[in-house]
Order: structure tokens, then C-alpha cells, then sequence
């Protein structure tokens, strides 16, 4: 079956140049567009895409709220991949906490873009390398720090994999780290989601910051 991908974009050459590159992809398929926040919803609501490209900023309803609000629906919920022109934007980090798989931004490579939905399509998480620690780490340097419950839930094993999990290391990069098994690792990760309540890597990441668990790089 084909990933279907639903786009999200106030501007419609925008939309019109994604739809191109996907549609040359034979396992995708681009089954709507939509102009604003509002539309976005209703789409995915009625046609159930597998993954969103939603770009942040958009008229009636942000791309921030349309996230949050599709990632809350009923199963199957759609991946959303959070499109953005700008690489240090605290809209970005709101999306990620808002349950976005992650994010890219609009001048990525075609090849990126196209690996990219195929990542979350899987159920995986996707940080832009380039601008992710930053996003997070220039937020949360400024925000005041919370304390999210259920840290305390955790093995000392299983925060030992979500620090690393926070340095953008792969499952294959942490278990050569704590010198385990690809597959211990595979199991500490969905345990620690599942105690967390969280969806994917990329809300660990955010969650290993706001915890204080992980501090922001000092420069």
C-alpha cells in the first residue's frame, strides 16, 4: 500500500511543488492539500493520511494547533511532519511538544524529504539535525523549567538510554555506547515511552530537556 500524504501549506506553489516530487514516488501518494489549519484538520479527519507535511504558520487555525489537535484524534492518527522556512523557531518546538514526529525545513533536499515521510510513515521520529538541539536548547535556556511527572518511573538503565536518546543517537549508536544489544535497546526505548506516556523519540527528546535530565550545551 502506498503512504498516503496529505499537504498542508498556505501557499499553493508551495503545495504544488511538494505534490511533484512525491507523486513521482511510486509507494506515495498525495491524497489532499489544504490552505490553512482549519482545512488541514478536516482533511485528516476524512481522508486518514498516514503522514501531514504541515507547515507552521497558516491562517484560521496555526499549524501548531492543527497538530496538536490531529495527534489527540481518534485512531488511526496520521504522523505529522512539521514543515518550516526558519531554523531557530520556538513555533517549532511548541509542534514538537504539540506531538509533530519532527520536522524539516522547506529547503531540504527532495531525497530528504522523500526519506523523511517514509521514517514517520513507519512510526519513527525525524529531527532535522541542522536545527534540532538548537530549537530545543535556545527554548529551553529561556523558558521556565518544569517538571514533567513520571521520571521517577524510570530504571537507571532505561535513563541512561533516554540521555543518549537526547544526544540524537540511533538505536544501533546506543548500544554501542552501553556496549547492549540493538534489540535491549529497542525494548528500553518503548518501555520508556510507554511509562512517559509519550508517542515517539521526539517527545523523549523534548521531555529529557524540560526534565532538566539533559542540559542545554553551554556556548
Amino acid at each position: 500500500m502506498p503512504i498516503r500524504v496529505l499537504l498542508a501549506d498556505d501557499q499553493r506553489l508551495v503545495r504544488k511543488g511538494f505534490q511533484m516530487i512525491l507523486r513521482a514516488e511510486p509507494d506515495m501518494d498525495v491524497v489532499g492539500e489544504a490552505g490553512d489549519g482549519e482545512e488541514a484538520l478536516a482533511l485528516a479527519r476524512r481522508l486518514r493520511p498516514d503522514v501531514v507535511l504541515m507547515d507552521v504558520r497558516m491562517p484560521r487555525l496555526n499549524g501548531i494547533e492543527a497538530t496538536r489537535r490531529i495527534v489527540a484524534g481518534h485512531e488511526p492518527r496520521p504522523h505529522v511532519l512539521v514543515l518550516t522556512t526558519f531554523d531557530l523557531d520556538e513555533y517549532v518546538y511548541e509542534a514538537l511538544r504539540a506531538g509533530a514526529s519532527g520536522f524539516l525545513l522547506k529547503d531540504a533536499p527532495e531525497d530528504h524529504l522523500v526519506s523523511s515521510i517514509r521514517v514517520v510513515a513507519e512510526g519513527g521520529s525525524l529531527l532535522d539535525p541542522k536545527v534540532t538541539r538548537r530549537v530545543i536548547e535556545q527554548y529551553v535556556m529561556r523558558a521556565p523549567r518544569i517538571a514533567p511527572a513520571g521520571l521517577d518511573e524510570l530504571t537507571a538503565r532505561e535513563v541512561d538510554v533516554l540521555v543518549q536518546l537526547a544526544r540524537g543517537l540511533s538505536n544501533a549508536e546506543i548500544a554501542d555506547e552501553l556496549v547492549v544489544s540493538d534489540a535491549t535497546v529497542k525494548t528500553h526505548v518503548a518501555r520508556i515511552l510507554g511509562k512517559l506516556g509519550l508517542r515517539d523519540r521526539t517527545q523523549a527528546v523534548v521531555f529529557a530537556y524540560e526534565s532538566g535530565l539533559v542540559r542545554p550545551s553551554v556556548r
